[in-house]
């Protein structure tokens, strides 16, 4: 009876109430199980110890990413089971191996290159096993399809940039968290338009686990950070939507968003990709030290150093971001290089507004002070 009622369901049918269920089951399973975790960390000590470039002032539990990971692991073997069962296993497999992985790292520091060899073996694997890749540039600088080798290691190194560009911008209370809730927010509602149920499922059970987290991100007595773990599962998940995003778009050209698909996407990992790029070249070619050499030269340590408080800066950041990614959509029917050009303009220029203002500010003062001492 059961079976049966099963083989003719279809997700597509009661749409609502199973994005709702999905949300509810993964913000249960999230909320229930962050207090333990934050238990567990103080009876063993595993917290993380303040220092020089330290944002708290007290040690913090590092483990977020457990109750991520579990939330996310739950919808996906259980409601999962009726949705795209071959896709949703490859990805819950990815998502295991970096749980693994970021934990090692939070509790005992792992290599970098090991880090980065398991991201590319679980990008790989999902790109070979369902051939979800990025397959051109959707006319961008006149290229439309890539040869398969191209498009393979070009996919690859979109994960790679937008998974460790998460994990560069968790530096502040809720922004990383934050940021991959407007994310997941975003996608959800693409693949809602395009009608993928799947990825609906998981972008909205994503937005289940990460609301708690937020709750007790900002919470003075209770805690606790995502560490590297919750940092690389919702970097590799965000960039998940971003390949399968523009894979689905790019099946037809008569598909909704064939002709913005890649600003779309652009907008909603913008200030990511913008903060990892902009602090590459800060190492490497101003300082000329490892790009990799951790520092305070993050765009939101900026809005710190401004006067801004960890909450505010997360806020305007992520506003921005939004801001940017509604545009996007208004933009959507733009020639694509125009899209491009407006939203890279808009974003540069949204992102240096508080550092001009500032700076301006600053500079009437001194000017004021200086005529008010002769």
């Amino acid at each position: 009876m059961i079976q049966e009622l099963l083989a003719y369901f279809n997700p597509l049918d009661y749409l609502g109430i199973w994005l709702l269920w999905a949300f509810i089951l993964a913000f249960i399973v999230s909320w229930l199980t962050f207090p333990t975790i934050i238990k567990v960390s103080q009876v063993k000590q595993l917290m993380d110890e303040p220092g020089s470039r330290s944002a708290h002032s007290v040690k913090t539990p590092t483990l977020g990413g457990i109750a991520i990971f579990f939330s996310l692991a739950v919808v996906i073997t259980t409601i999962g089971g009726l949705l795209d069962t071959k896709i949703l296993m490859l990805l819950l497999g990815g998502l295991t191996v970096l749980f693994f992985l970021g934990l090692k790292d939070d509790l005992l520091v792992l290599a970098p290159r090991t880090k980065f060899l398991a991201q590319l073996l679980v990008a790989g694997v999902l790109i070979v096993f369902t051939d979800t890749r990025i397959v051109g540039f959707f006319g961008i600088f006149g290229i439309t399809t890539l040869p398969y080798l191209v498009s393979v290691l070009f996919t690859l190194f979109v994960y790679i940039l937008i998974i460790n560009a998460y994990n560069l911008i968790d530096g502040v209370d809720g922004l990383a968290g934050s940021l991959a809730l407007f994310a997941c927010a975003a996608f959800a509602f693409l693949f809602w338009k395009t009608l993928d149920v799947s990825m609906t499922t998981i972008a909205v059970a994503s937005i289940g686990s990460l609301v708690p987290f937020l709750r007790f991100n900002f919470s003075r007595k209770r805690k606790i950070f995502m560490g590297d773990t919750g940092s690389m599962i919702i970097g590799f998940l965000v960039a998940f939507f971003v390949v399968r995003f523009l894979s689905g778009a790019q099946m037809s050209q008569t598909s909704l968003f064939y002709n913005s698909a890649p600003i779309l996407v652009l907008a909603i990992v913008f200030f990511p990709l913008l903060d990892t790029l902009r602090i590459f070249f800060i190492r490497a070619v101003i300082h000329k030290t490892s790009p990799f050499k951790a520092d305070k030269n993050h765009l939101h340590h900026g809005f710190i150093n401004l006067g801004y408080s960890h909450k505010q800066t997360t806020l305007c950041i992520v506003l921005i971001n939004a801001v940017l990614f509604v545009l996007a959509l208004l933009f959507k029917d733009f020639e694509i290089h125009l899209q491009l050009c407006l939203l890279l303009g808009i974003g540069t220029v949204l992102y240096s507004v508080a550092f001009i203002y500032h700076w301006l500010f600053k500079s009437k003062s001194e000017s004021k002070i200086a005529e008010q001492s002769h």
